[in-house]
């Protein structure tokens, strides 16, 4: 009988633990942001119209969402090299 296991690779526990790790991360936060529902109205206070009536798709909400989120840590990533050179 031919032993067809002898020649397998050996895996590195602590990279595919990483790997695992960032795996569930990314699910749960993808759960996390198709259950939450993005609020246009409070994300962009003091509009006179009802945003989230102008932007209807739950999809267009996420992009504004994320953008509005990339614009506040670009911003604080600019204010910290600014710190830095001074």
């Amino acid at each position: 009988m031919v032993e067809v296991g002898s020649a397998m690779e050996e895996k590195d526990p602590v990279s595919e633990t990483a790997t695992e790790t960032e795996a569930s991360a990314t699910e749960s936060a993808t759960a996390e942001v198709k259950e939450r529902e993005v609020d246009l109205n409070a994300l962009f206070p003091g509009r006179e119209y009802d945003l989230n009536r102008l932007f209807p798709d739950e999809g267009t909400k996420k992009l504004l969402h994320d953008l509005k989120r990339n614009k506040r840590d670009i911003e604080r990533f600019i204010k910290n090299m600014e710190e830095e050179g001074d």
